[in-house]
């Protein structure tokens, strides 16, 4: 996928995000381990969310691979390790397609 279209599925991630009443900590943040498109908080607990996006859900959701969910926990620990957070946190994912966005969340290995 272009980073064009990348960007696209983000912003619209983002915006259904708001929309379910979440709060946007951070975007884009990176560590050796990897990337974590959105940070974002609702009742006290931080969600890290990957967004992947495709024509239908089936084909962008195949793209959450155990490898890439452990990318995603370690660069998580990183990120709570240097904001010194010490709460409750989740992995989600936002699947974004044609004709809808949703959220998978609580996501694990």
């Amino acid at each position: 996928m272009s980073r064009a279209k990348g960007n696209i599925a983000e912003k619209r991630a983002v915006e259904f995000l708001k929309n379910e009443g979440f709060c946007v900590v951070e975007q884009n943040f990176y560590s050796r381990f990897g990337e974590i498109d959105v940070i974002v908080s609702r009742e006290n607990i931080l969600h890290f969310v990957e967004v992947k996006s495709g024509e239908d859900f089936e084909l962008a959701v195949q793209n959450m691979t155990p490898s890439k969910i452990s990318k995603i926990i370690k660069t998580a620990e990183v990120y709570m390790k240097k904001n010194a957070f010490d709460g409750e946190f989740c992995i989600d994912a936002i699947i974004v397609t044609p004709k809808a966005v949703e959220i998978v969340e609580n996501i694990t290995l």
